[in-house]
């Protein structure tokens, strides 16, 4: 039995004696989890902190620790690398699942690997000069692959069902100059790139025998395919349990496990939460993650085709070559056809539910620059869009609906900026690039004098302001902040 089934977990997280749900998801037991859930239901404890304060203990969070005196945001950042580094270790009786090589965890509260959080932090790592680091964060991506078919969203035993959006082709991609010469390596990567892409292309077959969308892929109007995200449990998050059965307590059960799939499916975005999934923006009730064709996760995927194709080429595989640059053809073409909307002048999600584009413009719609498909006169007119309506006075804004979730407006966040950032410079928009990058930078810098730390997100409408929304406080460390900023550095020094 999981342990998140057990009479202990759900009596602790629906008891409330922990603020935060994930806290008791993330405890270590003295002995074990069957043992311990033995242990209490012969017991019958009445007073259930001290239970659980005998028989658990908690992993130190040393980012949090007092800082010495430090000048600026750049010596913050030297001094927490060391501090958000976790060492490979053999599996304990936690939820925690071991990893072999050293990683750099977010901070706060997010004691673990995030997935796609771990591009952005090696943004930083390259800078400073530790590839090394991020060797040993794709030999840990790849050991998940093997071990369980995808990257999960992150390496904890209840993360295991869903993923991220998709970016060991991008820490390829990093290392590739270095390492692509190393044919172990090569062939190591290119193993762990197949089974990822297989993992996210699982049921396509399905589609071909009527089948409209089966786990992460849908069949879109003209029969072409593209992704969508998923969850394969359709019950409470056991890091949010309390929170997922209060929200979900007058619906009937066939309404809480299509709840619980979609609040899952949006964790697996990585906007959790966001009005992109939602059918009223205003009430989380309404998630429909699942209708959703994302932007992103598709141009992601164009770029894990790309990168496969690149890797069986240097392989000498002709035959996979050739077959991965035409997927990945096909997918733009798609993109193109049901994503661009010539008006709003910006890639939107597609509602393969409702068969119609969403009505959200989010920071998503960037991504087709990001990875230099869209042609340059499209290109220009994102540009445009970008500058005029998603630029705040302290970056770019998430998306351009305010409401109470963290991945809305008011709210920018550090890999939102990178993509925006990027995308200007692979057409040449170097000015508009070096005014969001500095934006961003103004913004971390007076927000560190304020607090003395970096954080996982910001309020880039009203600067003054600390960026609110969401099921938790804003969490500081911040793994994926520390990264992009960094890069910042490096290219406005340059310019």
């Amino acid at each position: 039995m999981k342990f998140e089934h057990s009479n202990l977990f759900k009596d602790v997280q629906m008891s409330g004696i922990f603020n935060d749900s994930k806290t008791f998801a993330d405890a270590v037991p003295l002995n074990s989890w069957p043992q311990v859930c033995d242990l209490y239901d012969n017991k019958k404890p009445e007073d259930l902190k001290a239970f659980v304060k005998k028989h658990f203990k908690f992993r130190a969070q040393p980012e949090l620790e007092a800082l010495p005196d430090l000048r600026n945001v750049s010596q913050y950042i030297e001094v927490l690398w060391s501090r958000l580094q976790r060492e490979g270790e053999a599996q304990d009786a936690s939820s925690l699942l071991a990893l072999p090589e050293s990683y750099i965890v977010p901070g706060g509260r997010f004691n673990e690997i995030y997935y796609w959080d771990s591009y952005f932090t090696a943004l930083g790592l390259m800078d400073c000069g530790r590839e090394d680091l991020v060797q040993d964060m794709l030999a840990n991506f790849c050991f998940l692959i093997d071990k369980l078919g995808h990257v999960p969203n992150g390496n904890r035993s209840y993360y295991a069902t869903r993923s991220q959006p998709p970016v060991t082709a991008l820490m390829v991609d990093l290392l590739w100059e270095s390492k692509r010469a190393d044919k172990v390596w090569l062939t190591i990567v290119t193993k762990a790139l197949m089974s990822e892409y297989e993992f996210w292309m699982s049921g396509t077959d399905l589609l071909e025998k009527g089948h409209n969308s089966y786990r992460r892929v849908v069949k879109m109007p003209c029969g072409g395919v593209l992704n969508r995200y998923w969850d394969d449990e359709a019950a409470p998050r056991p890091e949010s349990y309390r929170e997922d059965v209060m929200d979900a307590k007058n619906f009937s059960e066939e309404q809480k496990q299509r709840f619980y799939r979609n609040i899952r499916a949006a964790c697996e975005s990585g906007w959790d939460f966001s009005s992109r999934w939602l059918e009223n923006s205003k009430d989380l009730n309404s998630i429909k993650t699942t209708e959703m064709v994302p932007i992103d996760l598709n141009c992601l995927l164009y770029f894990m085709e790309r990168q496969l194709s690149r890797c069986y080429k240097a392989l000498g595989a002709e035959a996979q070559q050739i077959d991965f640059i035409k997927k990945a053809q096909a997918r733009v073409k798609l993109i193109d056809t049901y994503m661009w909307q010539p008006k709003a002048k910006w890639y939107f999600d597609y509602d393969h539910g409702a068969q119609c584009q969403s009505s959200i413009e989010s920071m998503a719609g960037v991504t087709p620059m990001f990875f230099e498909f869209v042609k340059n006169d499209r290109a220009q007119e994102m540009a445009e869009r970008l500058m005029s309506d998603f630029l705040k006075p302290g970056g770019l804004v998430t998306t351009l609906c305010e409401t109470d979730q963290q991945w809305d407006s008011p709210n920018g966040w550090a890999p939102l900026q990178w993509f925006g950032v990027k995308g200007l410079l692979n057409y040449g928009f170097n000015q508009d690039a070096h005014t969001v990058a500095q934006k961003w930078v103004d913004t971390l810098e007076s927000s560190f004098i304020q607090t003395g730390c970096l954080l996982e997100k910001y309020n880039v409408v009203e600067k003054n302001k600390v960026a609110e929304g969401g099921e938790y406080i804003v969490q500081q460390g911040f793994g994926w902040t520390n990264g992009v900023v960094s890069r910042f550095y490096k290219l406005l020094r340059s310019s």
